[in-house]
């Protein structure tokens, strides 16, 4: 095939695969369909949330296994994206940037609940770093509906408001992402040779 041929070909199915699929969410939302919210929508997201979003929608992982860390954000269209971590909800606003966040949650780990329940995170102290556990990342941001629970459990972390905890996670992202890609990558490895030796 000639390179013009090529070349025409390839714009003509390009144009057709564009027709396909529309290149927005919505109108006036520049989010693009891919990463749009993939459940209804709903205006009560955190009645059952668990049963509603009980993976991650960007790594998988099990919402009710980390429930201390995981976050939900209720978007002014009703459309909600329930994550694992504050790295993934920012990944989630990230994203949608067109979609305005109508409120975002976040755990209460001031609870004594042995599934801590959501607060505003908006309103939360966070705890970065300190003797937490990280989810999804190397240095913990941890979230209290109190910032006096908070800083009885900072140990050698800082307070932070949301603003500055997600600004922590978006620093951190490359570092963190690399460092998931690798414990991912061995995971597979460990699994196809235990597969060889069976």
């Amino acid at each position: 095939m000639k390179r013009r041929q090529f070349l025409t070909a390839g714009t003509s199915l390009g144009l057709a695969a564009a027709a396909a699929v529309p290149a927005f969410a919505a109108e006036g939302d520049g989010t693009p369909v891919q990463f749009t919210p993939k459940k209804p929508k709903d205006p009560t997201p955190l009645a059952d949330e668990f049963s509603k979003y009980p993976k991650c929608p960007y790594c998988g992982m099990d919402r009710a296994e980390y429930h201390f860390s995981r976050h939900l954000i209720h978007y002014s269209d009703d459309l909600v994206d329930g994550t694992c971590s504050l790295h993934c909800a920012a990944i989630s606003l990230s994203v949608n940037l067109d979609r305005m966040p109508k409120a975002i949650y976040a755990p209460d780990n001031g609870s004594g609940e042995a599934v801590k329940p959501l607060t505003s995170a908006e309103a939360a102290t966070y705890v970065i770093g300190g003797d937490h556990r990280g989810v999804m990342t190397k240095k913990p941001k941890t979230s209290f509906a109190s910032k006096a629970a908070a800083e009885a459990a900072k140990g050698d972390g800082e307070l932070a408001d949301f603003n500055k905890a997600l600004m922590a996670a978006y620093m951190g992202m490359a570092e963190d992402t690399m460092a998931i890609r690798m414990k991912r990558d061995e995971r597979r490895r460990k699994m196809m040779g235990d597969m060889h030796k069976g």
